[in-house]
């Protein structure tokens, strides 16, 4: 059995309807996603850098597909 905390929901519900001034029904009507986007938690990964796109490349280098007949 895993531990899990509970989800706060009195308190998203604050932060949503006091904080951000949204309505019950349009607080209901979001995605656990779209509030924790709207209270401004990070929407997931910092988008790549020059070194994650070298590196990537040079695990799975271009080539050419040639076929010669």
């Amino acid at each position: 059995m895993t531990s899990q905390r509970p989800f706060d929901w009195p308190g998203l519900m604050r932060a949503g309807m006091r904080g951000l001034g949204l309505t019950p029904a349009q607080f209901w009507a979001l995605t656990p996603a779209e509030l924790m986007l709207m209270l401004g938690e990070p929407a997931g990964a910092a988008p790549m850098g020059r070194a994650g796109l070298e590196a990537l490349a040079a695990r799975f280098p271009d080539h050419e597909d040639r076929c010669d007949e």
